[in-house]
């Protein structure tokens, strides 16, 4: 168990590609908190506004997300996540300098945030599809895990680190660290020896149609029972997730009333907690089976964010309860990611690697911008509250799905 378990820790590849992917998430991790601090503290965003700017997310995803696939497929991934690293610091930098020049507005916030989520979302398909080039088949778990212990440890410190910074130097200019974050993981990945083996030539042949492998990749997920059943709960999941997601900052701190430090020290806390679900999520894959941590996993994270819409009375009391919520919550749904990467890693060949989860990506969160302008919508017309509690109980929903479906017996 000892050799499984830090068998990758020798490989001085993978740590090259933990050690970037570490500082690069905890750089987004301060950005994850100053955008929107942003967003409410300097340019007074309403709850549609902070809606919009959720939505960007999933709006990249539908823009790039299929093509981006059909590109991962046709080249060497490597090189292609170096270019997004370094597309992402160039893009961030834009706000930072124009709050120093005194001409940022809430439509630069949406256009950089469009940018980046579109440099992530080639990012994300790239990156699990390099994974496999580099480590055993028999080490993606491990690898999965020690990756999304990177992301905990960055959420960790990031969001800690947030808090402090936009009191001491303000929101935007502290959105600089994650530009340099990216310009260090790009050179991690840079410094990476293992040679990537070149696509298969058929994937590199430029004259192949577009739409064809498109659709092959959207094909080999609807027609396979499992790969369809993972990508509707996570479909469901992405819809009612940005309920919360959208909307948590401003619940936070107008509802609740905690200062703009407390809401990075939340995030942290559940950082603690995705640290720990990933140290175990080996363990618990190998004593209850993929499929079952799959279910199990995303189900408990929404049962847990109960605690989200119930938090209430004095501000201690209130943020006792979120507390509580990151703890667990964060802990669940570090586990359910990783079961849920690794078995589809293990369901797919390496040549449709990058399609499939461009199409994964596409059905999941393509439907996330509707999550965030509804949340948006109802956060002004019922209450934040009550938003919040709606998307609780969607998240719930596609845990149940899991539960139910063939899934949970792989």
């Amino acid at each position: 168990m000892r050799q499984y378990s830090t068998g990758l820790w020798k490989d001085s590849d993978f740590v090259k590609l933990w050690l970037g992917r570490t500082v690069s998430h905890f750089g987004s991790g301060i950005t994850g908190i100053a955008l929107p601090l942003t967003a409410v503290l300097i340019l007074g965003a309403t709850p549609t506004q902070m809606g919009i700017l959720a939505a960007l997310d999933g709006v990249s995803v539908l823009v790039i997300g299929l093509l981006a696939g059909v590109w991962v497929d046709r080249v060497r991934r490597r090189p292609l996540l170096i270019a997004t690293d370094l597309g992402r610091a160039v893009v961030l930098s834009a706000i930072p300098l124009a709050a120093l020049l005194g001409v940022l507005r809430i439509g630069q916030l949406y256009l950089v945030a469009a940018l980046a989520e579109m440099l992530t979302g080639i990012f994300n398909v790239a990156s699990p599809a390099f994974l496999p080039s580099l480590i055993p088949q028999g080490s993606l778990v491990e690898g999965n895990s020690k990756l999304a212990m990177s992301d905990s440890l960055a959420e960790i410190g990031g969001p800690a680190v947030a808090g402090p910074l936009v009191q001491l130097i303000s929101a935007p200019l502290a959105i600089i660290f994650d530009a340099l974050s990216f310009l260090f993981s790009a050179c991690s990945l840079w410094l990476i020896g293992k040679p990537e083996p070149q696509p298969p030539p058929a994937a590199q042949e430029q004259s192949q149609s577009i739409w064809s492998d498109l659709v092959e990749g959207l094909r080999m997920v609807l027609k396979n029972p499992l790969l369809r059943t993972l990508a509707g709960s996570a479909g469901i999941f992405s819809l009612f997730g940005n309920f919360i997601g959208a909307l948590y900052a401003l619940y936070v701190i107008r509802q609740l009333g905690a200062p703009p430090i407390f809401l990075g020290l939340l995030i942290a806390a559940g950082g603690v907690s995705a640290l720990a679900g990933a140290f175990l999520a080996e363990r618990v894959v190998q004593r209850f089976g993929l499929g079952r941590t799959v279910a199990v996993g995303l189900f408990m994270y929404g049962a847990t964010g109960l605690l989200i819409p119930l938090a209430g009375g004095s501000v201690a009391l209130a943020l006792s309860l979120l507390f509580l919520s990151q703890l667990i919550g964060d802990a669940s749904v570090s586990i359910y990611l990783i079961a849920e990467m690794s078995l589809r890693q293990s369901l797919v060949p390496a040549n449709l690697l990058g399609r499939t989860n461009a199409s994964i990506q596409f059905l999941s969160q393509g439907i996330a911008p509707v999550g965030a302008l509804l949340a948006g919508t109802l956060g002004g017309l019922i209450g934040l509250r009550l938003t919040i509690l709606i998307g609780v109980l969607g998240v719930m929903l596609a845990g149940t799905w899991l539960l139910l479906s063939a899934v949970r017996k792989v």
